[in-house]
């Protein structure tokens, strides 16, 4: 037996009796199977999904025979994808330390969002402590951190009560001297601070592809092409994407960056870290009734609606920013087993809890988004710096788990990498074997600052979880070794493995029954999305590609009943009947993705690929 066309899925029927030899059944019968079924699923008449000419190549194409492919190059110092905390900081601080120095420095950032923040969302308590670095008079400037934190509340949820849970001093959980934001309005003002030191911001312009030298070395990046029809013709307005080269590239591109995933395989970047892990985060805006808003109150929760083995919890935020508004949000981790779950459908029903309800009762939804975020931590940092590059922010991932904040150290490894890159852009004669520079300092800086000695300490919080009695014996462990000994216990634990890897199939889990939303504060998905702002070209190509089209109805849905339909936060994808005769087909709206990345994650088939769309597509988050 050969099957397929990958190497990694092929198994001889030497292979496969030596397994079996050694006694190692239980795992030789799943690779077996999964390698028929891929066979089967390549060699099934389907109907055509993807489009996208990262699968397609347009080299053979006659419809693209003639078509001008040559694209404007541009010239920066320091090129920088993402612009959010960790790539407006960076950008900051190269910036301060050029005109410290009356040095030239030029600095491009390139945001995939139609504005700076757009695209944006998170709980958020942010802790100051890289801002206070990086703008000591951020209160002069006008920072909008309007609402410091006066109240900190912490609950074990049943389905009908509320336990306590004091917040003791040194709790990863606690507050004290926090903010609530909107982190939207404040990446928003971090790209004013940047204009006015001279940063040029490109929103609206996707980067979609990492350029190299001739030495293998990072050259720089290109913007996604437009004006391509939906199956993957040119339109008359086609237009190529633009290059932009530097001497260095940071990106920055948050969780699960598409260009980062590329650059793991190309420089082998994830060969001695744990494989990264992640949650989704599903965020709403309330407007409440003033007599129940408590401007400064910090509210979390673990236990109901999860089951202990399901790592998740919520959050609910009193703004003050002169109205009653409040952020709640539920966050559930994506190594859950059980392929009926749905991440917003819990959301929803966890806000009818007896001691959630009462805050939204008579209250009016004025928006939603929802985001991954990476939760694997200290163990899943991976290799920061190549040549040519780097990573900083929530891409490699800096997220303090257990305190459910990562802006801080997003902006703190922007700025290391800035302090680190600078000396060398602005050199006269260039030290380095690569055309791109090879900065490693930046991995060096960042081990010795405080972002380091952070991570480390709750480094075996997150996956302390993952024990026979889920969220308690982890709450015990927090309790014992990170309370009193502050994670200086002398191992490490481990994670499970990807989070795509632990669903079951669905004949071994029970289908979850979800109350019907009751339009006051439970909601349907749709009209959900409708308050996220979304919208994208609707003729372009779908930048939710299969690799294989015939796998989500032959091995998705025939083994995990279609979980994509769930752990979407978005409705993209659904399973329809097929036009003519039996069976269903994988329809994909990609027009209502809010670029949250799960599908990309959480896929037990790893069939998607999750690209850019045409710069400017995507949530339009209003302060999220």
């Amino acid at each position: 037996i050969l099957v397929p066309s990958t190497n990694s899925d092929k198994i001889s029927v030497k292979t496969y009796l030596h397994i079996l030899v050694k006694k190692q059944t239980e795992h030789a019968v799943p690779q077996l199977y999964t390698a028929l079924q891929r066979r089967a699923c390549s060699s099934l008449s389907v109907p055509r999904i993807t489009t996208h000419y990262t699968i397609h190549s347009r080299d053979k194409d006659p419809r693209w025979e003639g078509i001008e492919m040559e694209r404007f190059a541009d010239e920066a110092d320091v090129v920088i994808v993402g612009g959010g905390p960790a790539g407006l900081s960076a950008a900051i601080r190269l910036k301060q330390l050029a005109n410290e120095h009356e040095k030239e420095l030029r600095v491009c950032l390139v945001e995939k969002a139609s504005q700076i923040g757009a695209h944006t969302l998170s709980g958020a308590c942010l802790e100051p402590s890289a801002l206070n670095e990086l703008f000591p008079d951020w209160k002069e400037r006008g920072a909008p951190l309007n609402t410091e934190v006066t109240e900190d509340v912490f609950s074990i949820l049943t389905e009908k009560h509320r336990i306590p849970v004091p917040m003791l001093p040194g709790l990863p959980m606690q507050n004290h001297g926090n903010y609530i934001v909107r982190l939207g309005n404040f990446v928003r003002w971090l790209g004013e601070q940047a204009e006015e030191l001279g940063v040029e911001l490109y929103p609206g312009y996707a980067a979609s592809e990492v350029l190299f030298h001739e030495d293998g070395s990072v050259k720089g990046i290109a913007t996604n092409d437009v004006g391509i029809a939906k199956d993957g013709s040119p339109k008359d307005v086609f237009e190529r994407g633009m290059e932009l080269h530097a001497k260095v590239t940071l990106f920055g591109e948050g969780c699960h960056g598409h260009l980062a995933k590329q650059l793991y395989k190309q420089f082998n970047l994830r060969e001695n870290c744990e494989p990264q892990t992640y949650a989704i985060g599903l965020k709403e805006l309330w407007m409440i009734d003033e007599k129940k808003w408590r401007p400064g109150r910090v509210e979390h929760s673990v236990g109901w609606p999860l089951n202990r083995n399901t790592y998740g919890g919520s959050f609910l935020y009193h703004l003050n920013e002169g109205e009653p508004l409040v952020a709640l949000g539920f966050v559930i981790g994506l190594d859950y087993s059980n392929p009926y779950l749905s991440p917003f459908r819990e959301f929803q029903r966890w806000k009818h809890h007896p001691f959630v309800a009462p805050t939204l009762e008579g209250g009016n939804r004025i928006a939603y988004g929802a985001r991954a975020l990476n939760e694997g931590g200290f163990q899943s940092i991976p290799k920061l710096t190549f040549p040519g590059g780097l990573l900083i922010g929530c891409s490699p991932g800096f997220m303090n788990v257990p305190k459910i904040k990562g802006t801080h150290t997003a902006m703190k490894s922007g700025m290391l990498a800035a302090e680190a890159i600078f000396p060398q852009v602005v050199a006269e004669e260039l030290d380095s074997e690569t055309a791109g520079l090879h900065i490693p300092e930046y991995a060096e800086n960042l081990k010795n600052s405080w972002v380091w000695k952070e991570l480390r300490a709750v480094r075996n919080i997150r996956p302390s979880f993952h024990n026979y009695f889920g969220l308690y014996g982890g709450m015990v462990y927090t309790g014992i070794f990170y309370w009193i000994l502050r994670g200086k216990e002398p191992w490490t634990l481990k994670h499970c493995g990807t989070d795509a890897d632990q669903l079951k199939p669905a004949k071994d889990c029970t289908p979850i029954d979800y109350p019907k939303p009751d339009g006051k504060i439970s909601f349907d998905l749709l009209s959900s999305v409708a308050l996220s702002g979304t919208n994208h070209e609707g003729d372009q190509p779908a930048h939710l590609t299969l690799r294989d089209d015939g796998v989500p109805v032959a091995r998705n849905l025939g083994i995990y009943d279609g979980p994509e339909q769930r752990f979407c936060p978005a409705g993209v994808y659904e399973y329809v009947p097929l036009e003519t005769g039996d069976g269903m087909r994988l329809q994909i709206n990609a027009q209502n993705c809010v670029h949250c990345k799960t599908c990309d994650i959480k896929d037990p088939s790893q069939n998607i690929n999750w690209v850019v769309p045409e710069g400017g597509g995507g949530p339009a988050y209003n302060g999220m």
